[in-house]
């Protein structure tokens, strides 16, 4: 395995993409519930930012979680905070 393949499946937003599929039932009914071909949110490593918020709202995986590049460090919450 490559360096950046390794890279990647350690990577929070990869293994936040993987559980966006399956939580939606697979890379086919997450695509249908987005309007895009099964093959796109197939080969997606990290969910795209411009289908952040669509699968956020999907899944229920915040924003944060999927790309944190983009959206920043999830806030912290009363619980967190303590």
């Amino acid at each position: 395995m490559n360096a950046s393949k390794q890279n990647l499946s350690n990577d929070p937003r990869a293994i936040a993409c993987e559980a966006a599929k399956t939580r939606a039932g697979g890379a086919r009914l997450l695509a249908r519930r987005l309007g895009v071909s099964r093959q796109l949110v197939h080969a997606w490593k990290i969910v795209p930012a411009k289908h952040v918020l669509r699968v956020e709202k999907e899944t229920g995986i915040s924003s944060h979680m999927l790309r944190p590049d983009v959206f920043g460090p999830a806030p912290a919450t009363k619980e967190t905070a303590e």
